[in-house]
């Protein structure tokens, strides 16, 4: 095999691998784009879906890391920009550290050293960012498990509303020397022993 053969055969892979790669993202499109109409037909014929749906998104647990997985599963990445650009390191890495334990209404309250960095237990999504009575400014993660994890008494860092946080991502800093924590499932408190 010549050079110009090897060349030729290189460039029709390529394209080859393009063309599937459009053809993959405009599939995943037409999915998207014919599950919103399902979805819009049905909250304009059905007022009782519409009703179910905002109950169920609102008011109920919904578990939005196991959609993003679920979607991952069979449709994988929505774009894949991440292959292009290179990979971003980690410049906090932490795990959970503290030097005792007393049980606090329902989860725990851990002793730390004043202004200690919170890192996150796993993997998960910011479900909830604002104050609660008896624990003060507290940040709530949805993780990949489906447990819901409050991290409690807290300075927020720059996180928001639905991010993505990976283990041992920076929360926020700790207000004095206590972090409250709880751990929560479908509207039922977990021991907290279990999972630090």
């Amino acid at each position: 095999m010549n050079v110009e053969n090897y060349r030729g055969k290189k460039t029709v892979q390529k394209k080859l691998v393009l063309k599937k790669q459009i053809r993959n993202f405009i599939n995943k499109v037409l999915i998207v784009i014919a599950l919103f109409l399902t979805c819009l037909i049905c909250l304009k014929s059905k007022p009782s879906f519409k009703n179910q749906l905002i109950h169920y998104v609102y008011e109920d647990n919904f578990e939005f890391t196991k959609l993003k997985s679920v979607y991952e599963k069979y449709f994988g990445k929505i774009l894949s920009i991440d292959q292009l650009a290179p990979k971003e390191e980690a410049v906090f890495n932490e795990k959970l550290q503290y030097k005792k334990t007393n049980v606090y209404k329902d989860g725990v309250m851990l002793t730390v050293d004043e202004g200690y960095m919170i890192p996150t237990l796993e993997s998960g999504i910011v479900v909830f960012m604002g104050e609660k009575e008896g624990y003060g400014t507290t940040v709530i993660v949805e993780q990949v498990d489906g447990i819901d994890v409050w991290y409690s008494n807290i300075q927020s860092n720059d996180i928001k509303m639905y991010d993505y946080l990976e283990k041992g991502s920076l929360i926020g800093e700790v207000k004095g020397d206590k972090l409250y924590m709880v751990f929560q499932k479908e509207g039922a408190y977990l021991n907290y022993k279990e999972y630090l």
